[in-house]
């Protein structure tokens, strides 16, 4: 216990206790000293507890602040019997182990204690810890002061809004990824391969600046996902029911979408040329559209091409006539409007007619793509019965041309089977000769594929086991990198002004003082075990001696009186021998129960049970009087 008081001592001195270097143990400790360094403690450990350091003059008083005490402990996470009663009237005992529960719980910075292995999670706490404690000590500035939460910061200093260091604005660009080399279904053309390999470089290479990348990459990924999302919901609601195959049904649309585009801008061109604004570029794009661009114009062209130039020159020319007619010379501007508005319903109830029928004939056409391909289904399960009717009629007719000649067509075929037999067993027996040399090399050669298998297979568990060997070497070397860092980060945040020199001493002389008790508590075992075996011998040999005398003496107690006597004083002689050997084990109980008496009295002696009696004595006498004083003021105020 001295190596205990010595060690809490010095703690309670490093964190501030005013204690007296002439104090050596709690021993020693009064209730001012013990209720002061609990309070030094408690303000350590949680730094804002409103507690005296020391005991006020009433005696309703100091058992308040005897009940904080007691209850603040109990909030660190005291487990032991504790009240006001633990303070003011204190015991060794209690005192040292709330002593000791205090000292564990002081921040390491302060006392230094058993080294532990810091985790991950604690470094990384701390880290947050640090940075927050940094920015908590930065300079506040009030947010009014700030020029709209402009502020500069870095190395080089520049301005700009805080909270936003790690932003910058979303900028994507338009990037090329290969498409269709993972699908080793369809080859890839040499030329693509060639482009992929030299030519097109890395998306990281392919934005002006770095920082683009990631947006590119979203946008991309993003343009892709939802295109197949919407072309999945297009083929499933329309594209199922036109029963077609995905490329017609892309290749029809396509279609649609340029007729689309091309009537839209052939009525805008007639509209501009009704106005006199004729423009070349959109003849250029519709021609393009159209396929009749000046490409085309070079090309032979098919007899539907020209039929649809002529077709729509007819269209172009009809129109500007019936344009240029129908502007007589003497009308008005809100004349030709009208009239153009009339023109305009007129044409649009046209073209929802136009609308209405073609949708119609696409229903009929898709009514009859469906009933042709079940004709198509129809034919092939006709043509494959109508091959099989074929193969069984064959047979048949067969069979009826060799009836009329019974006789010598089953003795022919009689003769066919025989020599067909004879042949099989003729193949049969060279066969045999074949096979047994085969068998045999296929028997050696599956033995010496299994001994090379096991080989192979034994080898592969070695390769496992060192790879598994390997792995935990190398997790063996992570974690004591990591292990070396955390404690070589711990040290360097540690105070390199304590000295643990004093710490190392006392531990190594607890260790050597437990080590010379265990030896000699091993050496007491060994005596008692040693006495207790002499002792048992003793007995033994002793109770075999008593049982043959006994016979020896009363085999000739019946012939002789001496004998007689003889055996009556060895009776006494044994039973005064049993007597004293029970006095002596009695005698060692007592000693015992003596050695155990006097270490409760010497507890309770520690308990200081008289002083804390006559403190209580001499309390409630206090209390008595402050009492009597209050009814005093009491009757005489009233």
């Amino acid at each position: 216990m001295e190596e205990v008081d010595n060690i809490i001592l010095h703690s309670l001195r490093s964190i501030g206790c005013d204690i007296d270097e002439e104090v050596q143990s709690l021993k020693q400790f009064s209730t001012e000293v013990i209720v002061a360094c609990t309070v030094k403690c408690l303000r350590t450990i949680v730094k804002d507890v409103d507690l005296p350091s020391s005991l006020p003059q009433g005696t309703a008083a100091k058992f308040r602040v005897g009940t904080a005490l007691a209850s603040n402990l109990q909030a660190l996470g005291y487990r032991g019997d504790i009240g006001y009663q633990t303070f003011l009237y204190s015991s060794e005992v209690d005192i040292r182990k709330i002593f000791m529960f205090l000292v564990d719980k002081l921040p390491k910075e302060t006392v230094e204690t058993t080294e532990e292995v810091l985790g991950s999670s604690v470094l990384l706490q701390r880290n947050i810890a640090s940075v927050l404690s940094r920015q908590l000590a930065s300079l506040w500035v009030s947010p009014y002061i700030k020029n709209r939460g402009i502020t500069m910061r870095g190395q080089p200093q520049t301005w700009q809004r805080e909270g936003t260091c790690c932003m910058y604005h979303f900028h994507a660009s338009h990037v090329i990824v290969p498409e269709g080399s993972t699908d080793l279904t369809k080859p890839t053309p040499k030329a693509i391969k060639v482009y992929h390999q030299s030519s097109l470089p890395f998306v990281t290479g392919q934005c002006l600046h770095h920082g683009d990348t990631a947006p590119s990459l979203m946008e991309a990924n993003m343009a892709n996902v939802t295109a197949q999302q919407e072309w999945e919901a297009e083929w499933n609601s329309a594209g199922l029911a036109s029963r077609l195959s995905q490329q017609d049904y892309r290749s029809k649309k396509a279609q649609r979408i340029r007729k689309r585009i091309t009537d839209q801008l052939r009525q805008d061109r007639q509209r501009s040329e009704a106005s006199g604004e004729t423009t070349n570029d959109l003849q250029q794009l519709l021609a393009t559209i159209g396929g009749r661009g000046v490409g085309a114009a070079k090309t032979k062209g098919s007899r539907f091409t020209h039929t649809e130039k002529l077709l729509f020159a007819k269209d172009d020319e009809k129109a500007l006539s019936e344009v240029q007619s129908q502007v007589p010379v003497g009308k008005t501007e809100e004349d030709i409007q009208k009239e153009r508005e009339e023109e305009l319903t007129k044409l649009k109830d046209e073209l929802n007619s136009l609308t209405s029928n073609l949708e119609k004939l696409e229903l009929e056409v898709r009514k009859f793509t469906a009933g042709s391909q079940q004709m198509e289904e129809e034919i092939a399960n006709q043509t494959r019965a109508n091959l099989e009717k074929e193969e069984g009629y064959k047979v048949k007719k067969r069979t009826l041309d060799l009836l009329p000649d019974a006789e010598n067509n089953i003795a022919k075929l009689q003769a066919v089977v025989d020599s067909s037999a004879q042949r099989l067993l003729t193949l049969a027996s060279q066969w045999e000769k074949h096979r047994a040399p085969l068998i045999d090399q296929y028997r050696s050669l599956k033995d010496t594929a299994s001994r090379t298998e096991s080989e192979a297979q034994r080898k592969l568990e070695e390769i496992k086991e060192f790879r598994k060997k390997l792995k935990q070497v190398q997790d063996e070397a992570r974690g004591k990198e990591e292990l070396s860092k955390q404690l070589r980060s711990e040290f360097e945040r540690m105070t390199k002004e304590v000295n643990r020199s004093a710490y190392t001493k006392r531990i190594m002389e607890i260790v050597a003082n437990i080590k010379k008790q265990k030896m000699e508590i091993d050496k007491v075992l060994i005596d008692t075990r040693t006495v207790q075996k002499e002792i048992n011998q003793l007995s033994g040999k002793l109770d075999r001696q008593f049982t043959v005398t006994d016979e020896l003496i009363f085999r000739d107690a019946k012939k002789d009186e001496a004998v007689k006597k003889a055996y009556r004083y060895l009776a006494a002689l044994h039973e005064n021998c049993e007597l004293l050997i029970r006095t002596v084990e009695e005698t060692g109980g007592i000693m015992r129960e003596i050695r155990e008496l006097e270490d409760q009295i010497m507890t309770e002696d520690g308990k200081k049970t008289l002083e804390n009696l006559d403190k209580i004595t001499a309390d409630l006498q206090q209390m008595k009087g402050e009492n009597e004083i209050l009814l005093k003021k009491r009757k005489a105020k009233s």
